[in-house]
């Protein structure tokens, strides 16, 4: 998949697209999700153009790698789920249902998450 200028995540950081913002970095941003599944769901993204984990570990800089998983671990603090427990999800590609082509991470928590994945036929 190649990364779409166009797509959602690329505007909000452009400022075309407002968001709820939860914290900023030199390196990330993070935001409330518009539909959230928990108490807690917080989007986390770089602001380089990586389309997926696999991209971003592999073209990112050893410094946005760090800010942004420093980002999400503050997330989890400052939203008050590090310690209760929360989930993060990052969806890849097609088989990994993924909705918006920049790579992103949930923060989701501040409520029992339920299994994993259930197991299918």
């Amino acid at each position: 998949m190649a990364y779409d200028d166009s797509n959602i995540f690329a505007k909000i950081l452009r400022g075309e697209i407002p968001n709820d913002m939860v914290m900023e970095t030199e390196h990330t941003l993070a935001f409330n999700d518009i539909a959230p599944q928990r108490p807690v769901h917080v989007l986390v993204i770089p602001k380089g153009a990586y389309v997926s984990s696999d991209d971003f570990s592999a073209r990112a800089s050893d410094a946005e790698i760090a800010d942004f998983f420093r980002t999400v671990g503050e997330v989890a603090r400052q939203r008050g789920v590090a310690e209760s427990g929360y989930r993060l999800i990052s969806n890849a590609g097609e088989d990994g249902h993924q909705e918006v082509p920049h790579f992103h991470m949930h923060v989701i928590g501040g409520a029992p998450a339920g299994p994993m994945l259930k197991k299918q036929d």
